[in-house]
């Protein structure tokens, strides 16, 4: 932060009359807190107009009396009618102590919106900060060419876990250091977020057991971590006992401190719920680690390919297939329990949507649905099943009660009407349809009425999903060649293409309605080899673009809600 002198003078006097004498003869009375005592001055006004109306923000060195002290601007009286500054109070600042002040928010770059005809709003132009001045920056700058972010500084030290312990879950699961194992789930899940950046355990100054206790923040400010994740391993009563602390280094704070207990094999799953908690904690909104993905896994030639449905948990691990592979499967999709899954496959060439228990295997045949275009969806209650087939040699939208299995039309049109999703609350649908010439995406009440076209764009717009906020709908893009994952608003308005490719679809959203995860395909040679499926994911702000692992090439993604609700 800029450094400016500022000369005053002693008041004698405090009262209004010298005040108003002061400022006929052009100066301004102020008041310098945060020493021994207050101290009343004044100031020239024209001095002091040079550091109050500008968009920067300055240590001050005033000088009064011969002391001089470092100070910053608190606040300013500014006349209502004239404009002219009438008292300023300053606050004297300490070597290595905090302070509360407003930074200016600047931004850089050209965004595309300006670009494209639109006018820049700033909402706001300076954050309340807190820190020590000689760690604040000038200004805070916020480019607008495209969503950036630093990430945030982490340290996560890994669980302290006594040798007692140690030996029990070695045992157990085969497990060297249960409590690295656990913090490095943390670690990865966190930096895979795109929004943290953990630090390298090899800059830790303290061991894991004296830092969970009592952290010497000095050491790892000294690291640079803005916060710190700390905690305990211990096998009790056959039980695993996780405890952990996330601190705020800079505040030398405890920000919260929480513990789990649960059967040994589910350690990873409390690596997951650790992450989620300090995520909430750290960002304001909902985690997504603690979830799985189900998909499509697919092995062989392109001509000829081996599809499974598999499910594993969101970073990978604990992958497990849900069918043989003797028969056809395409987008299976979670009911909001997580439990149940439906997904479409093809029984002897003939389309069946199956209802699956992930966790008893047990399946059912929800209905034979000749022309079937789409896979089936359930409604945020987990009541209906929503789908679009042919009928009579028409494609529309349907639903089915899973309880009665009574099947209701909601769209009648002689275009092809595709892809439903419902929106959270249950009350409308998103889905696309050609019934303006070419397919675009449309809105309707859940029960067919108002319906609306969203897309107005180049191009050829499918499968819509709709965000779990409420606020966003994701869709694929066909345009000029290529395919387009984007988002836009319910409305149609503020449309975003995130990410472009040969060739992408089939969007699904995390349960916090930050990040989407897709499948991508490569193009094949003129022998036919070179082709993947692979699932790939990316933030709303178009970066952090990741590959997601899997042991097969894959297909069709669909995320779950969070187990831990």
């Amino acid at each position: 932060m800029k450094t400016v002198s500022l000369s005053g003078s002693s008041r004698e006097n405090v009262g209004k009359k010298d005040a108003t004498l002061l400022r006929r003869e052009g100066k301004v009375p102020s008041v310098l807190y945060g020493g021994k005592e207050q101290v009343h001055f004044h100031v020239a006004e024209n001095d002091v107009k040079k550091i109050i109306f500008t968009p920067n923000v300055y240590v001050i060195e005033l000088e009064i009396k011969g002391n001089k002290v470092n100070a910053i601007v608190k606040d300013v009286q500014i006349h209502p009618v004239t404009d002219r500054v009438i008292h300023v109070d300053f606050l004297e600042i300490k070597d290595g102590a905090a302070v509360k002040i407003k930074i200016p928010v600047k931004t850089t770059g050209f965004s595309i919106g300006v670009r494209n005809g639109g006018k820049l709003s700033q909402n706001f132009r300076s954050l309340l900060v807190e820190g020590k001045v000689s760690d604040l920056p000038d200004a805070i700058e916020v480019d607008i060419t495209r969503g950036n972010l630093n990430p945030l500084p982490v340290a996560v030290s890994p669980l302290s876990i006594d040798n007692k312990s140690k030996e029990k879950f070695k045992k157990i699961l085969e497990k060297e250091d249960l409590g690295s194992e656990i913090s490095t789930i943390v670690e990865n899940n966190l930096r895979q977020s795109g929004l943290f950046n953990p630090l390298n355990k090899n800059a830790f100054l303290q061991e894991p057991d004296v830092a969970n206790l009592k952290p010497r923040f000095e050491d790892w400010n000294l690291i640079k971590a803005q916060a710190l994740v700390t905690g305990k391993v211990t096998f009790v009563d056959e039980k695993l006992r996780v405890e952990f602390r996330l601190w705020d280094v800079l505040a030398g704070k405890e920000m919260m401190a929480l513990a789990f207990t649960t059967v040994p094999s589910n350690w990873r799953r409390v690596g997951h719920i650790i992450t989620d908690k300090v995520y909430e904690r750290l960002t304001g909104e909902k985690g997504y680690f603690d979830t799985r993905i189900i998909y499509v896994s697919e092995e062989g030639p392109k001509t000829k390919r081996i599809k499974k449905l598999a499910i594993m948990d969101q970073d990978g691990f604990n992958n497990k297939y849900l069918t043989l592979g003797n028969e056809l499967v395409l987008t299976p999709r979670f009911s909001p329990t997580n439990q149940m899954v439906t997904y479409l496959s093809y029984f002897r060439n003939l389309p069946r949507v199956y209802l699956l228990d992930i966790e008893t295997g047990m399946q059912e045949v929800v209905g034979d649905f000749p022309g079937m275009t789409f896979a089936p969806r359930f409604s945020p209650d987990g009541k209906k099943i929503i789908m679009s087939f042919a009928k009579d040699g028409n494609s529309d939208i349907y639903t089915m009660d899973l309880e009665n299995r009574i099947v209701e039309r909601i769209t009648n049109h002689p275009s092809i009407d595709t892809s439903p999703s419902y929106s959270p609350d249950g009350k409308q649908i998103t889905f696309n349809s050609d019934r303006s010439g070419y397919q675009q995406i449309y809105v309707m009440d859940s029960n067919g009425k108002n319906v609306k076209r969203i897309s107005f764009g180049n191009g050829l717009y499918g499968t819509p999903v709709w965000s779990p906020r409420g606020d966003l709908i994701a869709f694929t893009k066909l345009h000029k060649g290529k395919f387009y994952i984007g988002v836009m608003r319910t409305d149609g308005t503020g449309e975003r293409l995130l990410t472009e490719n040969f060739y992408q679809e089939a969007p699904s959203w995390s349960p916090n309605g930050r990040v989407l995860i897709f499948y991508r395909e490569t193009k094949t040679n003129s022998k036919g080899e070179g082709f993947s499926a692979k699932l790939w994911s990316i933030d709303l702000t178009g970066y952090n673009e990741k590959m997601v692992e899997t042991e097969t090439d894959a297909s069709d993604p669909s995320w779950s809600s969070l187990l831990s609700n």
